[in-house]
């Protein structure tokens, strides 16, 4: 097979000389260093486990009041949560690992969200969205909790009446470094709960 001279001209393009099949010939590897663009990434199981784990955040579906509302927005189109990939809202405790609690608790349902904390299977987060959720808000009566952290410990407080989705989102993200930071074997870390401010937003 004989190669073509390029073709040159107005408005042409030069057309490369054709590879003869012996050409290609594999780079030789000297003094144990590879030459082409190959990468290698170095890590421990404990962080790769932790980057995982807060990148596949699974929550329950379980809201009370108007913030449900806001959370049910926070996983719309327009905010879009699964970015983050938080996304999956489950309808089973067995198959969560964040529980949202969207709204004020009152006192009846307090043994209810308990018990769905406890089917929920290790390792497991809670945030508390709302000022209802965190400290009963404007509700200061018998009938409700006064702070959700009195049934379940929480993770991470979102404040505001009702919290805008944008800072339902920062706190999952917020949540999302804390679960990637935290040690994923052996003794469990503490569990200090952290506050998500509207200025972040």
């Amino acid at each position: 097979m004989t190669p073509q001279p390029p073709m040159t001209g107005p408005g042409m393009m030069a057309r490369p000389a054709p590879v003869e099949p012996n050409a290609l010939q594999p780079v030789p590897v000297t003094g144990g260093q590879f030459t082409g663009n190959m990468g290698v990434g170095l890590t421990t199981l404990d962080r790769a486990v932790g980057w995982a784990r807060a990148n596949s955040i699974w929550p329950l579906l379980f809201g009370l009041a108007c913030c449900a509302i806001e959370m049910m927005a926070m996983s719309a189109a327009k905010f879009d949560v699964s970015r983050f990939g938080a996304e999956v809202f489950r309808t089973s405790p067995r198959q969560s690992d964040l529980m949202i609690v969207a709204g004020r608790v009152s006192k009846k349902m307090a043994p209810v969200l308990r018990q769905l904390y406890d089917q929920m299977p290790e390792p497991k987060w809670v945030l508390s969205m709302g000022a209802c959720a965190s400290c009963s808000g404007v509700y200061n009566n018998y009938a409700l909790v006064q702070g959700v952290d009195r049934i379940v410990p929480v993770d991470v407080y979102v404040p505001g009446c009702p919290p805008r989705p944008e800072m339902v989102i920062d706190g999952i993200i917020k949540l999302q470094a804390k679960i990637t930071h935290d040690k994923q074997f052996g003794k469990k870390a503490d569990r200090s709960p952290v506050a998500v401010t509207s200025a972040a937003v």
